[in-house]
């Protein structure tokens, strides 16, 4: 049956308020800073037409030096895939079984999530202080001095301390998706699993993951993406430093538009955040993408 006009006017003026919103926070500024990476602009001014040099020197100049910035992004994704999201599949896995306090250990796994990264990033500079800091004070206490490290300002360990509260924050989010997936599935499938002789761990595994398949693609996404984008910890712990160790491209983006006025550049940096991120998610859909 043929829609009446007034019934699609119906439809179009609800969604135009979300339309709307949508074009102007994330296409509108998506296409300036598209814009924005092909020009030469130290945000006053007009900006000067340059075409791709923008892109050239970011992969051919020294002083910007994006691919440690990549690499570190790189480091990190794949830290967060394979460290960080089977650690939280583990504690869904374990928190799913009706264990005793199971709504507390809920609560205090997610309350990271909940923390301003700021306020975190300032509670792991104190453990990492090199004078009064819990670790020195602890490895100096068990006799092993030797470890002892200024641990944000040597350049050999900076980024290693920084992914530890970096993979921590986020820990009890993607355990909180998948406790969420698991408490989904039908109770039958794991009795008739149990009845047929299946061990916990069996049945965990050729039941309840690929049953949770969907939810394990979004966490792979979230966490890849998070990833190439990260900023906030690095920023607080060692804003890039020391000797650009722990650069991101989010970090060194801020450091050019708002320390070089170099707001060309890092538009340049956007695009290419936002390429590598489009490309990552399309990846990992493919890689979870199931025959019908």
């Amino acid at each position: 049956m043929k829609r009446p006009l007034s019934y699609k006017l119906n439809i179009f003026l609800f969604l135009l308020p979300a339309l709307v919103l949508f074009l102007s926070i994330l296409i509108a500024p998506i296409v300036m800073s598209a814009y924005y990476s092909l020009t030469e602009w130290n945000g006053l001014g007009t900006p000067e037409f340059i075409g791709f040099q923008n892109y050239v020197e970011l992969f051919t100049s020294k002083s910007i030096n994006i691919m440690r910035a990549l690499k570190n992004a790189m480091l990190l994704a794949l830290l967060s895939v394979c460290i960080q999201l089977p650690f939280a599949l583990l504690l869904a896995l374990k928190l799913s079984r009706h264990v005793k306090g199971e709504r507390w250990y809920l609560a205090i796994y997610f309350m990271p999530v909940l923390i301003s990264s700021v306020v975190i990033g300032q509670l792991w500079t104190k453990i990492y202080n090199p004078e009064y800091g819990a670790l020195n004070i602890f490895l100096r206490s068990v006799g092993l001095d030797s470890w002892t490290r200024i641990w944000l300002g040597d350049k050999n360990v900076a980024f290693g301390a920084c992914l530890v509260p970096i993979l921590w924050q986020y820990v009890g989010y993607h355990m909180l998706l998948m406790y969420a997936g698991i408490k989904g599935m039908p109770a039958d499938l794991n009795e008739a699993a149990m009845l047929d002789g299946c061990t916990p761990a069996q049945v965990s595994w050729y039941i309840t993951i690929p049953y949770i398949r969907p939810i394990l693609r979004v966490s792979v996404i979230f966490a890849v993406t998070g990833s190439l984008k990260s900023f906030d910890m690095i920023y607080v712990l060692t804003n890039g430093g020391p000797n650009h160790a722990t650069e991101l491209p989010s970090t060194l983006m801020i450091n050019l538009l708002f320390l070089r006025n170099r707001y060309g550049m890092g538009s340049t940096i956007a695009v290419m955040l936002i390429v590598l991120c489009f490309f990552f998610a399309m990846l990992i859909n493919f890689a979870f993408k199931e025959e019908k």
